[in-house]
C-alpha cells in the first residue's frame, strides 16, 4: 500500500517507521507541505485535531480516486463534526474514517518516535455515519493495513462512545497523574520510590498545548468521570479518617475484583 504520512511528530513518525517495516511505500509530509500525497492510498493525518479539518478541506481535493484519509486525535467528536460541516456532503472520491492509535509515551517528537510503538495496541476507528456501510472489501483492507503496523485489535466504534471511552482510560490518568506529581513531598522521592511511583508519574510530562486542548473538548464526558473518580477517592479518605478498617478493606477488596474481572 502507498502511504502518506502528514505530520512527523511522535504519532506520525511512529507510523512513518512501523510502514517501512511492513514493506508499504510511504512518503512523508510536514504540516505546510502542499504535494507528495496525491498517489497515495492511505493518507494518515497525524495533526492536531483543530488542524485535521483544513488540511482536508485545502487537500481533499487533490486525494487520488478511491483513497482513504484517516486522523489520529485523541477526541472523535469534535474532528467529525468539524468534518460534518465542512463536507456537507461526504466526498464521493475518497473517503474520511476518524482513527486512534491506542499508544503512546511520555515523551514527544520523531526523535522519540518508535517502528515498534503499535506492537500489542488496538488500532480505534470511526465511520462517517452520514455514508453508507463500507464494503467489505474496504474495511478488510484498512484493518489489514493497520494490522501489519502490529496493531492486535481493530475496534470500531462511534465518535461518542469513542470520547466516553477516552476520557476514562487515557485522559483521566493523564489528570490524576498530574495532580499526584503537584505533592510537596515530590522533590524528596529520590530513594523512596520503586515501581509504583514511576507507573503513577510516567505520564505526568504531558504536552500542556495539546493536552487541555484535548480535555477541553471532550469536557462533557470527562467530566463526569472525574466527578465519580472524586467521589471514590473521597470515600476512601473518609473511612481512613474515621478508622473504618473494614470499609478500607471492602474497597480494596471491590477493587481487586474489578480489576481481575471476576
Amino acid at each position: 500500500m502507498n502511504v502518506a504520512v502528514v505530520g512527523l511528530g511522535l504519532i506520525g513518525g511512529s507510523f512513518e517507521k512501523a510502514s517501512r517495516r511492513a514493506g508499504h511505500g510511504v512518503v512523508t509530509l510536514h504540516h505546510g507541505d502542499e504535494t507528495g500525497f496525491e498517489n497515495a492510498d492511505l493518507v494518515l493525518v497525524c495533526l492536531p485535531p483543530e488542524a485535521i479539518v483544513p488540511w482536508l478541506k485545502e487537500h481533499g481535493p487533490h486525494l487520488k480516486k478511491g483513497a482513504v484519509a484517516v486522523d489520529i486525535a485523541g477526541v472523535k467528536r469534535a474532528v467529525m463534526d468539524d468534518f460534518a460541516r465542512a463536507f456537507p456532503v461526504p466526498p464521493t472520491d475518497w473517503t474520511f474514517v476518524g482513527g486512534h492509535p491506542m499508544a503512546g509515551r511520555e515523551v514527544s517528537g520523531y526523535a522519540n518516535s518508535l517502528e515498534t510503538l503499535f506492537d500489542g495496541a488496538s488500532m480505534i476507528l470511526v465511520e462517517d455515519r452520514r455514508c453508507s456501510p463500507s464494503p467489505l472489501t474496504f474495511t478488510s483492507s484498512l484493518e489489514t493495513y493497520f494490522r501489519s503496523l502490529g496493531f492486535a485489535r481493530i475496534v470500531w466504534t462511534s465518535a461518542a462512545h469513542h470520547d466516553a471511552m477516552i476520557a476514562f482510560t487515557s485522559q483521566l490518568c493523564h489528570i490524576i497523574a498530574t495532580s499526584y506529581v503537584r505533592d510537596e513531598l515530590v522533590p524528596e522521592t529520590l530513594g523512596f520510590s520503586a515501581g509504583s511511583y514511576a507507573n503513577m508519574t510516567r505520564i505526568a510530562t504531558q504536552n500542556a498545548d495539546i493536552w487541555s486542548a484535548l480535555y477541553a473538548s471532550n469536557r462533557d464526558a470527562l467530566v463526569p468521570v472525574l466527578d465519580r473518580f472524586i467521589v471514590r477517592l473521597s470515600e476512601f479518605r473518609d473511612a481512613l479518617a474515621a478508622g473504618n478498617v473494614t470499609a478500607v478493606k471492602a474497597m480494596i477488596d471491590e477493587g481487586a475484583v474489578a480489576k481481575s474481572g471476576k
